[in-house]
């Protein structure tokens, strides 16, 4: 294989425990350069996990995490660190520090990460508001005096102001009605192309996921079980997919008792 050919990011026979219950049981998964896929699957399934697992806040039991065909799991505290520092994060919540006004948040990871100079830092934040679509009079406001999709918009600032070679995002559109989260998406699109970064992203907005997403997997009881383009969720042949994607009742996917 050439250098290429070669995965961004390559998942192996991933693998996390919980005690007795089994999250992750051999996940496999390749994400091409400059492309953006999108998991699916049913809460509780280990879409979070799996996202945690490569960003190094849970370390997994068993398995290889790759980018760029290093094996980062076997690197040391340093070097993974110098890895995963390249990976902006779009948080579920958002994850806004509240003590801090929008711009602080916004430049918060180019001087603790990247030691830019704090005017210099600042000076990036607002343009980068600027490419979600916010004033920069909003940099001086602090994150509780913004409405959910406007929080929305900030956190993508602060995953992009870094210009990471690869984007992660965590249910994106979540609480947000259908025009903002279509919003959402299409600044989302923008923001990676125009990078030209490696994404991933888990939703379970189908809507969402075929308008981020060029590629799609569905993560269920622990294991990836299709992968195919994005635009192929709602027709995917699969009688899993296809219940979860159309939301029906009856199906493989079987509602598990809490004991």
């Amino acid at each position: 294989m050439s250098l290429t050919d070669t995965p961004k990011i390559r998942i192996r026979s991933l693998r996390k425990a919980f005690g007795e219950k089994q999250v992750l049981d051999g996940v496999d998964l390749d994400v091409a350069a400059g492309t953006s896929m999108v998991v699916i699957g049913g809460s509780g399934t280990g879409k979070s996990v799996l996202l945690k697992c490569i960003l190094g806040l849970i370390e997994p039991d068993e398995g290889r995490i790759e980018i760029d065909g290093q094996d980062i799991l076997s690197l040391g505290g340093h070097a993974r660190d110098e890895a995963r520092g390249e990976i902006g994060m779009l948080f579920q919540n958002g994850a806004l520090f509240d003590s801090l006004t929008v711009r602080d948040n916004v430049a918060f990871s180019l001087i603790a990460k990247r030691h830019v100079p704090r005017a210099a830092a600042l000076r990036k934040a607002e343009a980068v508001l600027g490419q979600v679509g916010l004033a920069p009079s909003v940099g001086h406001l602090a994150p509780s005096e913004l409405s959910g999709g406007m929080q929305k918009r900030v956190a993508l600032a602060r995953a992009i102001a870094s210009e990471p070679a690869l984007m992660f995002f965590d249910e994106p559109t979540t609480g947000l009605d259908p025009i903002m989260g279509a919003v959402i998406d299409g600044l989302i699109v923008d923001c990676v192309k125009r990078l030209g970064s490696t994404a991933i992203a888990i939703t379970h907005d189908m809507a969402s996921s075929t308008r981020i997403g060029d590629r799609a997997a569905m993560l269920h009881r622990g294991r990836i079980i299709w992968e195919g383009p994005a635009t192929d969720l709602m027709n995917s042949g699969n009688p899993v997919v296809d219940q979860f994607t159309h939301g029906r009742r009856e199906g493989p996917i079987q509602m598990e008792l809490r004991r």
